[in-house]
């Protein structure tokens, strides 16, 4: 096994995780620094596009090769379904629950950015 590949997938999975917390929650940085709304935007739109139109990530395939490359197997659905569904929804994830996760992030962070406008407002 090259620990070198090994130590590179499990990276991608922490920045993978890193990018879908930023996705959900960054909102809340935009409250203390606003520029940051120019970075996160973006994030928003990126992960609910991955969700309703049922794309992979492309951190997925770049974590499966480096666990390929390091002697493990990958895994052949999605990060969320390998990472994220297991805990959420045992069963796996379906079409239904990936369209509901892209409007859960819209609907976060249109809170969040309805937050934002009200203290900007004050």
């Amino acid at each position: 096994m090259n620990l070198g590949f090994s130590i590179v997938a499990d990276l991608l999975v922490l920045l993978h995780f890193s990018f879908v917390f930023f996705v959900m929650f960054g909102g809340l940085f935009v409250l203390q620094w606003r520029w940051m709304m120019w970075i996160h935007l973006p994030a928003v739109l990126w992960g609910a596009l991955i969700e309703f139109a049922g794309w992979v990530c492309p951190l997925t395939p770049l974590e499966n090769w480096f666990r390929e490359n390091a002697g493990s197997t990958g895994y052949s659905s999605g990060f969320i379904e390998h990472y994220v569904m297991p805990v959420l929804y045992p069963s796996g994830l379906t079409r239904e629950i990936q369209i509901a996760l892209g409007v859960f992030v819209i609907v976060v962070n249109a809170g969040f950015y309805g937050w934002v406008l009200r203290r900007h407002k004050r």
